[in-house]
């Protein structure tokens, strides 16, 4: 090996890094030569299977090449620039940018709106998180305490034992492949099975489907339950923990409330009562969502919904599927009269002659939804007068979620076909992926340290709501007969929750792992 200088540059066409061209001196294209610093230079590795190019030294520091030399390589270079060239045209990109570019390019409604009045402050390619934002990605730690007696001493123990069962290397398989068996998507994908069943058998959630359905729902909820409390406990044993794991949790959690309603509801035959069902599961989800943004911390009481409320419902449809040995219909029991359903306590009055998946209804807004919204409320106000902040801000974040509740009621009323009884699946599920987004912008609006406050980009999620009424008014107006069939409105409704919601999902999954330089669906190696 010997050093040299280069004393005059040839225009050469080479690769700059994998992204260009640029002039170089062919002498630093030896991979027998080391050049001074600053000179572009190709590995050995690259040229072993190019013929070698013996160089003639001239005089000190100078090397010389002949004409047929200088000519051989750039046929060589030219080759390799080709050779490259194929390598990148051809190279699969990662799945979770083409699916970024099509909800974000094609499909997402709005787009040009979005992006000039809720775009502001963020940085080029970035429609949700700003620079502020990405230093506090970096910092963000995840705090969570769970005083439930049920969890420490019968569920962490089995779900400590559980987690074994998957290697080091989940929740990923093959790269970025296949996505799905991510161990929350996992969990998730339980339900969405569970949802499914219950529209297939139970299209308006008011008739019986097999008993053999009702199992399936508890157990599909049990493994629900299992998986999204192990994924984090695998996330510590890989070291894979990160703010992009916390809102993805979240926000299956937060779609996990619309397909159980869904499931719940077939299994009770409610009907209607479906979505009322939905409410005290997705309010108390808020407002934990809500207090966790001011304290930082996610306390979950001695009794909760994650543990306590799911071990219940699980239950419940156990509970179904036994007693259809004794009825005809399983699911009569949860329709029928609670006096009928419990025959030593029909003397009790009024009580009796309510249907029991009403009663339990009341029951659960009673002693668990208005005591954990109290809490939440008492735990943000606490927080809010010690710092000296503002509560009506901090009351402000509750409006995008009251005014969709109230919206979708709103619409109900005013419909001519009475759309929750007639649809009910549809409403919850749209309502729910409207929730779901609004509880992921909440939560990123956490994790990134956004001031305090309502966040105009919630209301998105608000848009497609006064259409719907508007189109329900105009039946007042033609005899009773909506502008559009309130069907198709529903449809729609459905469809545009979705595309919002799988347009924020993406493009906030691409902006933290670029932001964070982590792979979503692989675990990367850190440096020691």
């Amino acid at each position: 090996m010997f050093h040299f200088r280069a004393t005059e540059r040839i225009p050469f066409d080479t690769i700059n890094g994998g992204v260009g061209r640029t002039t170089v001196t062919p002498l630093n294209l030896f991979p027998e030569a080391t050049g001074h610093a600053g000179e572009t230079s190709i590995p050995a590795a690259t040229m072993r299977h190019f013929p070698p190019i013996t160089p003639v030294v001239a005089s000190e520091g100078i090397i010389q090449l002949t004409t047929t030399q200088y000519t051989t390589l750039q046929e060589q270079m030219r080759a390799l620039q080709a050779e490259v060239d194929g390598r990148v045209k051809t190279r699969r990109p990662p799945r979770i940018h083409v699916l970024h570019y099509i909800f974000h390019h094609l499909f997402c409604p709005f787009k040009v709106f979005y992006q000039y009045c809720f775009g502001f402050g963020k940085e080029e390619g970035m429609r949700y998180i700003g620079a502020h934002g990405i230093a506090a990605l970096h910092k963000h730690k995840y705090s969570g305490v769970d005083n439930s007696l049920l969890a420490k001493y019968v569920l962490q123990p089995f779900w400590s034992r559980f987690v074994l069962i998957f290697p080091l290397w989940m929740p990923f398989l093959m790269g970025h492949a296949l996505f799905f068996v991510q161990i929350t998507l996992i969990g998730f994908m339980f339900l969405l099975t569970s949802a499914m069943l219950g529209i297939i058998y139970s299209p308006q959630l008011d008739s019986p489907p097999p008993r053999w359905v009702h199992f399936a729902h508890g157990l599909l909820l049990f493994l629900y339950q299992t998986f999204d409390a192990v994924d984090g406990k695998q996330a510590r044993r890989t070291n894979s923990s990160s703010p992009l794991g916390e809102l993805f949790d979240h926000g299956c959690d937060a779609l996990a409330c619309a397909l159980e309603a869904v499931a719940f509801g077939s299994t009770s035959m409610c009907g209607r009562d479906t979505f009322w069902f939905w409410v005290i599961s997705a309010v108390p989800f808020y407002g934990a969502t809500w207090e966790h943004y001011f304290t930082n911390t996610l306390t979950l009481p001695i009794i909760n919904g994650p543990t306590e409320g799911l071990m219940l419902i699980y239950v419940g449809h156990f509970f179904t599927a036994i007693v259809g040995n004794v009825l005809t219909l399983c699911a009569e029991w949860w329709a029928q009269q609670f006096g009928k359903s419990v025959p030593f306590l029909s003397w009790v009055p009024f009580i009796s002659e309510i249907p029991t998946s009403r009663l339990v209804l009341f029951f659960m807004v009673a002693f668990a939804v208005i005591p954990t919204i109290a809490f939440n409320v008492y735990n943000v106000c606490k927080v809010v007068q010690a710092r000296k902040g503002s509560l009506l801000l901090a009351l402000a974040m509750l409006y995008p979620f009251t005014v969709l509740l109230f919206g979708v009621l709103a619409w109900d009323y005013l419909s001519p076909s009475d759309i929750i009884r007639s649809y009910p699946h549809l409403v919850v599920l749209g309502t729910g992926l409207a929730f779901g987004f609004l509880v992921g912008r909440l939560v990123l609006a956490h994790l990134c340290d956004e001031p305090k406050g309502l966040k105009t980009g919630m209301c998105m999620s608000l848009l497609y709501i006064p259409i719907a009424i508007a189109n329900a008014l105009t039946a007042r107006l033609n005899d009773g007969v909506p502008f559009f069939d309130e069907s198709l409105v529903l449809v729609g409704y459905f469809l545009f929750t979705l595309v919002l919601y799988l347009h924020f999902a993406t493009s906030v999954i691409h902006e933290i792992t670029t932001a964070l330089g982590i792979c979503c669906f692989r675990i990367t190696r850190k440096e020691a």
